[in-house]
């Protein structure tokens, strides 16, 4: 069995999740975080190998999260079923996640704000509805380049140019940016993610 240790601001996953786990021989934190981020490549080059005209959906959404993290856990691309301390009831993932989608259309069509927003303001909502059991903050942060780069025409956003996936004072950052967002501004976020 592995031993979980969360970075801050992490959601622990319950039993029924942490026995999703595919590969047995994990027994540590590091060789998960190792097996996920060969996962996450593997997604990488599956993405720049396609163009898709239409990522504002729930089956690219979820297919995005299956290929990020389908090797690792056999719930990668299913909704959470389960309530978090974090993330809206698990019942209203869907409907949240159509609210979004269409908020996001409107935002590109009316120019609303400006590009940088508009995926900031995505990756938060994202993260926000906490869609999947984990790998919530990857996958949303994945979603708000490739919108960046297909379909608003501008660079990556840098992420604090840091892992965030440990603790650390960029995660610190990342997480009061978030924090800051859940209130309506935006600022913090929009600054850490060029930074």
């Amino acid at each position: 069995m592995i031993d979980f240790q969360y970075p801050d601001g992490a959601m622990p996953l319950d039993k029924n999740e942490i026995d999703g786990l595919i590969p047995t021989h994990i027994t540590t934190r590091a060789e998960l975080d190792r097996w996920e981020q060969d996962n996450i490549n593997e997604a990488l080059a599956w993405l720049d190998s396609r163009r898709p005209k239409d990522i504002l959906n729930e089956p690219f959404i979820k297919q995005l999260h299956k290929r990020m993290f389908g090797q690792v856990w056999k719930w990668a691309g299913s909704f959470r079923q389960s309530d978090k301390n974090i993330g809206v009831s698990w019942y209203m993932i869907s409907s949240e996640l159509k609210n979004l989608c269409d908020d996001v259309r409107y935002w590109i069509a009316n120019k609303t704000v400006a590009a940088d927003e508009i995926a900031a303001r995505f990756h938060h909502r994202l993260v926000k509805i906490h869609l999947f059991p984990n790998g919530n903050g990857r996958h949303a942060r994945l979603m708000a380049d490739i919108l960046l780069e297909r379909f608003l025409s501008r660079p990556l956003f840098t992420w604090g140019s840091a892992s965030l996936a440990k603790t650390g004072d960029d995660r610190k950052r990342y997480i009061e940016s978030l924090v800051a967002a859940d209130r309506g501004d935006y600022e913090l976020l929009l600054n850490f993610v060029r930074s």
